[in-house]
């Protein structure tokens, strides 16, 4: 068992992480909305107006802005609608 509940193993040599899934925390909310939103963005562009595809690269800009500096307005939005986050500082 690993921190938070989470879980390592290893297959094959490989070493494999499974985040816990038995509540929608905050961290796992983001990575939902960001797909969902790629997922949107991929398929008006491709069949209602290649301007569509700008939704992907704002979701890309987005994650990459979260992992490097921690700055999420989708985060913070989450968490004044009530998601409360598994990792603590």
């Amino acid at each position: 068992m690993g921190i938070y509940g989470d879980r390592l193993y290893t297959i094959g040599g490989m070493v494999m992480f499974l985040a816990s899934t038995k509540t929608w925390y905050l961290e796992r909310l983001v990575f939902l909305i960001a797909g969902i939103f790629s997922l949107v963005g991929v398929t008006l562009g491709a069949y209602v107006s290649s301007w569509w595809f700008l939704l992907n690269l704002l979701v890309g800009i987005n994650l990459v802005v979260f992992s490097t500096f921690g700055f999420c307005p989708m985060a913070i939005l989450l968490n004044k609608l009530g998601a409360t986050p598994k990792v603590r500082d």
